[in-house]
């Protein structure tokens, strides 16, 4: 089995270290750390062609600066941290395709015997791309198709093309056959609006029919939820609740986090922050131009992040938005 070239006895122990560090913390209200993250997320840049409307590359909102992460820094961190990582997505904000060595990190993690996986608009795919990737070794990849009628794709992938992003799509599938290979694992994703909630019977039933091996429906994460019409009407769709004073996320927010354990993102110029929900990287842990990864993860800034969402997550601005406990995956 594929899987199991990703898993050591090392990387199991290290898992088993960060689960008792884990339920330890949230017995005594103490933090505590026993092992390295288990699953990391890099950016390969902030770039982006498209301008969805709740996205902050898309938006051009960051503050912080926008860029490429250079092979030699993905080296560098992949060379640190391939003991105890299994699993790497390579993509946090921005089109992952917009930095040309994608194809190469790819290869290089997965000689490092560490699961890929890249979640893409779709816009940048061609033979010669789809048979990089296959030969890479990715595991899986993403393509976002939110909508099934140009109309409906556009209302939130504004500046995309539906016709070129499905075309790209059954591109892969058909190098992934010409060269006899089950892998990248391909994936069609849709986030659920109101705009295109009406569609998903048709792509449940169709989507298998451009090449994709799994469906995703997923809910959206917004942020102006009291003026957004992108809200769903249907609130099987919709991660949030309307309440007396306006719309809220479902979920109970407890002060618990296995993320702050078990995983960890890194920005394309080399700051480690804590989750993916920090999109402006305002949590910044350190910044691996200057420290290894090692010191980063278990220096007192972060300790003193775990300690404060043991104590009191509704306080960290960024988990406020927090699915954990709620249904992303519809």
């Amino acid at each position: 089995m594929r899987a199991l070239r990703y898993i050591s006895l090392h990387k199991i122990v290290n898992i088993i270290r960060l689960r008792i560090s884990f339920h330890y913390s949230q017995i005594t209200r103490k933090s505590k750390l026993l092992g390295m993250p288990w699953a990391l997320s890099i950016e390969p840049t902030t770039h982006c062609n498209l301008r969805c409307p709740e996205c902050p590359s898309g938006l051009r909102s960051f503050t912080r600066e926008t860029g490429n992460m250079t092979m030699e820094d993905f080296k560098a961190i992949i060379i640190q941290l391939h003991k105890v990582v299994i699993h790497l997505n390579l993509y946090f904000q921005g089109e992952p395709f917009l930095n040309s060595h994608l194809s190469s990190m790819v290869a290089f993690a997965h000689m490092h015997h560490i699961h890929t996986s890249i979640s893409t608009n779709g816009h940048y795919m061609n033979e010669k791309i789809a048979e990089s990737l296959v030969n890479a070794g990715l595991d899986q990849i993403i393509f976002s198709i939110d909508g099934v009628t140009s109309s409906t794709y556009a209302a939130y992938r504004i500046g995309g093309n539906l016709d070129a992003v499905l075309k790209n799509m059954s591109c892969l599938a058909s190098v992934k056959k010409r060269l006899r290979s089950k892998y990248p694992k391909i994936i069609w994703q849709t986030v659920i609006f109101s705009h295109n909630e009406h569609e998903v019977e048709w792509i449940t039933a169709h989507y298998r029919n451009y090449g994709a091996d799994a469906l995703q429906l997923k809910t959206a994460q917004l942020y102006r939820l009291n003026s957004n019409d992108l809200l769903p009407r249907n609130p099987k769709w919709t991660r949030y609740k309307k309440d007396s004073i306006g719309y809220q996320i479902k979920n109970t927010l407890e002060n618990k986090c296995w993320r702050m354990w078990s995983s960890s993102v890194i920005t394309w110029n080399g700051y480690v922050i804590p989750c993916c929900f920090d999109k402006d990287a305002e949590y910044r842990m350190g910044s691996l131009k200057t420290e290894r990864f090692y010191n980063i993860w278990t220096n007192t800034a972060y300790d003193n992040f775990r300690k404060t969402l043991l104590d009191n997550r509704k306080s960290i601005k960024m988990c406020q938005n927090c699915t954990e406990g709620s249904k992303v995956w519809a």
